[in-house]
């Protein structure tokens, strides 16, 4: 049993890591850039600022010109592989990011003692200090970037079930209950009945 709850943190693990639970597509990074809050939200992350406050920008920009270029001249673009692996790179930067917050969630869901309620009510109506704490993000910048399409909200929802079940694995394997007569689980953005033991 041990072995099997090493893998199953593991797996847990990489579902928070995981770039699908984040969006950095042109149209949602151009959303971000049109918004000033928003803006102001993402260089409060943890490690966004040291990427520069003109990368969203700049990634939009370079992608967008070498998708026209590429559609003027074909596919033959030597010349320009380098920047498109250097835009590609500084996406994946952006997205690297995002992610990192991403996985600050699970602290903030193990520290609160909401389980039945969705994940979005705890961060912006029960707990949003804590969450502030955990995370660098005011409730206010959460909501904007929520809007703003920043993060995947079927992904995060299977993310979050992932981790209320293993949650409720590792306790019951101690012998401890310690959400007793829990009937839902409270995911992302919608909840969900405790399947019966």
């Amino acid at each position: 049993m041990p072995a099997m709850a090493g893998t199953s943190a593991t797996l847990l693990a990489r579902k928070w890591e995981s770039a699908i639970l984040v969006n950095v597509d042109n149209e949602t990074l151009r959303r971000i850039m049109g918004n000033e809050s928003a803006m102001n939200a993402v260089m409060n992350i943890e490690g966004f600022r040291a990427l520069g406050s003109d990368v969203i920008e700049t990634v939009v920009n370079k992608s967008e010109t070498i998708a026209k270029t590429k559609k003027e001249k074909g596919e033959t673009l030597s010349r320009d592989e380098k920047k498109e692996k250097e835009y590609k790179s500084k996406r994946k930067q952006i997205q690297d990011k995002l992610v990192k917050f991403a996985t600050r969630i699970p602290a903030f869901m193990y520290l609160t003692d909401f389980r039945e309620n969705t994940l979005h009510d705890v961060i912006t109506k029960i707990e949003p200090e804590l969450f502030k704490i955990v995370t660098g993000l005011t409730v206010e910048d959460f909501n904007l970037l929520v809007s703003l399409g920043v993060f995947n909200a079927t992904q995060m929802n299977q993310a979050v079930f992932a981790f209320r079940r293993y949650e409720d694995a590792s306790s019951s394997y101690t012998g401890i209950e310690s959400h007793e007569g829990l009937r839902r689980y409270g995911l992302y953005d919608t909840v969900v009945a405790v399947e019966s033991k």
